[in-house]
């Protein structure tokens, strides 16, 4: 006989819609893991998007998204990279002789160095920069003096007048020389990159570290004097 084909087929089909539209309206509900793969796929295209952003502003600006915000909330419209070389450099004028310098560089010693703006030294036979803040007596004895490795000579010019200059090959950065003669002196004496020691990572340890965003990158045939920027010079000269 042929299967009955009228009341057995139709409840069947109802059957089969019915189950259909329950499986539609499961599918259409958000179950957790699709709420937490749906979080997962947010966070990172924020995340990509950041570092896209930051990717763009080092090529463009010379310097990270956080460089440039900073830039814009003192007021600065930051410089655009002119695409040639560029290079890290410290600027004095925002440097607060934290010490990272010393300790964050990938080189040891690190490519930073102390410099000595001799235009605006006072020559001064009591140096802040050179003596400790209480020495015994103003002599190159190791116990007068502030710079722990003995990067500075002193020289006598005439009295009262004495040169200091930097042995850049003992020097470690550690700004200690640099804060003194910031606190009590004329401010001669700066933090610099060296183009000669640094390698020019494309993301600098210390520019990361740095609390000031002092570090950012220059190119290196536009700047002050061969890509450093001095202390001497004011920012934008």
């Amino acid at each position: 006989m042929p299967p009955a084909s009228g009341a057995f087929g139709k409840a069947g089909l109802e059957k089969k819609l019915t189950m259909n539209s329950d499986r539609r309206e499961d599918e259409s509900v958000p179950t957790r893991r699709s709420v937490l793969k749906g979080a997962a796929w947010g966070a990172s295209a924020l995340g990509l998007g950041a570092l896209f952003g930051d990717l763009v502003c080092r090529s463009v600006f010379g310097k990270g998204a956080g460089g440039v915000i900073s830039s814009l909330a003192a007021g600065e419209a930051p410089a655009r990279s002119s695409g040639a070389k560029l290079v890290w450099q410290i600027d004095p004028h925002k440097c607060t002789q934290c010490g990272n310098c010393a300790t964050y560089c990938v080189l040891s010693p690190s490519a930073v160095k102390c410099v000595h703006a001799f235009a605006m030294c006072g020559y001064c036979q009591l140096c802040t920069g050179y003596f400790e803040p209480d020495p015994n007596a103003l002599t190159t004895a190791a116990e007068n003096t502030l710079c722990p490795y003995d990067a500075i000579k002193r020289t006598f010019v005439e009295d009262p007048y004495y040169e200091y200059t930097i042995d850049e090959s003992l020097c470690i950065g550690c700004a200690k020389c640099v804060a003194g003669c910031a606190a009590f002196g004329n401010g001669s004496l700066y933090l610099q990159v060296r183009h000669d020691r640094c390698v020019q990572c494309n993301e600098c340890a210390i520019a990361a570290a740095c609390p000031a965003d002092a570090f950012r990158r220059i190119p290196a045939d536009e700047a002050h004097d061969f890509g450093y920027i001095l202390k001497d010079k004011e920012p934008n000269d």
